[in-house]
């Protein structure tokens, strides 16, 4: 069975991937084996240096980190099947390393290690502007959404957003002429909303769609944080159209917040609910945005995203000196459910950063803690 969706295995009849490095072969099987996400995956990059060295100490770690039970890893033949749906849809597999890669996104620390990508990948290197909203939008959040879409676009910027009914919707059919990239939460393969497909195929054509993703993933409530870090994370800037106090649109412009994006809010009346949300960012701090000029006036000062860092491994006796039964038992005393962040962990454990994240990384395999965004640790549930 496809754990991901619940149907049978697609059987892939040519498994035409002769052509893909083992090293992209290898981080795929990283990133999709259990308990390593997005930051765990880096974390590990880092220390192995390359995603083969990685794999083959996986049981290893989690076993010192107490974990019982073997990991599931992803096979080799997995990993193979996985490419080859993505190209049979057309799609090219784009690994955090690859010049391809959106650069603003490679800076946040919980990039996604590989990104599947529909339609034209040219425009990953152009500067890009979110614009989310509210589903339910009005009809004066839609045609705002959509002109603003169109005068970015007039100035050769990409228009990027979450193919999500209403504003998000009006913002890529606004920005379809000069080019937009829409973020999905499920594989390329299962579009969501339904009524949004028609749009799935323009942009595809016309732009570009990306996604996390592998093919056959439905999309569950859970992914669509994911998938709005991804909107963000390629943006220089977000703009909020419309949203409630309460909503995707806000998670967005946090998690922009937290990447150090711009983030700027359209006014509304305080009579529409739908109002709320920019009005409460306007408040906190977030920049007006009542036309493209103020867009661009808060683009104006040119900043630079990190580059990809290419680290050589430490010596393994450097990594695992310090990591002892008495450095677990005395990081999980200190740590609780409340998120905590790294450096400070270090100061109450007394221990080198170094021991610290190799430590963190033995329990994080073995399911006992859950390392966060933003350098944060915390007790799994």
């Amino acid at each position: 069975m496809n754990q991901r969706s619940g149907k049978p295995r697609r059987k892939v009849a040519n498994r035409n991937v002769a052509t893909a490095p083992q090293e992209i072969v290898d981080r795929l099987r990283l990133i999709r084996s259990q308990s390593v996400g997005p930051v765990t995956y880096h974390a590990l990059l880092s220390r192995f240096g390359d995603a083969g060295r990685a794999l083959q100490s996986l049981q290893d770690l989690a076993r010192r980190g107490g974990r019982r039970v073997p990991l599931r890893l992803c096979s080799q033949c997995e990993a193979e099947d996985e490419l080859a749906a993505a190209a049979d849809l057309g799609a090219v597999a784009i690994d955090h390393t690859d010049s391809r890669y959106p650069a603003a996104l490679v800076a946040i620390p919980d990039a996604p290690p590989i990104l599947y990508a529909l339609g034209r990948v040219d425009l990953l290197a152009r500067d890009m502007v979110g614009i989310v909203g509210a589903r339910n939008a009005s009809a004066v959040g839609l045609r705002f959404a959509s002109d603003l879409a169109a005068d970015l676009g007039r100035h050769n910027l990409v228009v990027s957003s979450g193919l999500a009914r209403g504003i998000d919707a009006a913002a890529h059919r606004g920005a379809l002429d000069q080019g937009t990239v829409a973020v999905v939460a499920g594989g390329l393969d299962h579009i969501y909303p339904p009524e949004n497909e028609d749009l799935f195929r323009q942009i595809s054509d016309a732009g570009c769609v990306l996604s996390e993703m592998a093919p056959g993933t439905v999309a569950q409530a859970r992914h669509f944080p994911r998938r709005n870090r991804i909107v963000s994370g390629v943006s220089r800037a977000v703009v909020v159209v419309e949203g409630a106090a309460r909503s995707g649109s806000l998670i967005t412009a946090r998690l922009a917040g937290e990447q150090g994006r711009d983030v700027l809010a359209v006014p509304g009346s305080p009579r529409d609910p739908r109002a709320r949300g920019p009005n409460a960012l306007l408040r906190q701090g977030a920049a007006i945005c009542e036309d493209v000029d103020d867009v661009l006036a808060a683009l104006s000062l040119p900043r630079q995203f990190a580059a990809p860092k290419v680290v050589e491994p430490p010596h393994a006796g450097d990594l695992d000196e310090g990591v002892t039964d008495d450095a677990r038992r005395i990081m999980l005393e200190r740590l609780s459910v409340a998120p905590i962040g790294i450096d400070e962990l270090a100061r109450h454990c007394t221990m080198s950063a170094t021991v610290v994240n190799a430590t963190l990384l033995e329990l994080e395999l073995a399911g006992r803690v859950h390392r966060l965004p933003g350098h944060r640790v915390q007790l799994a549930a």
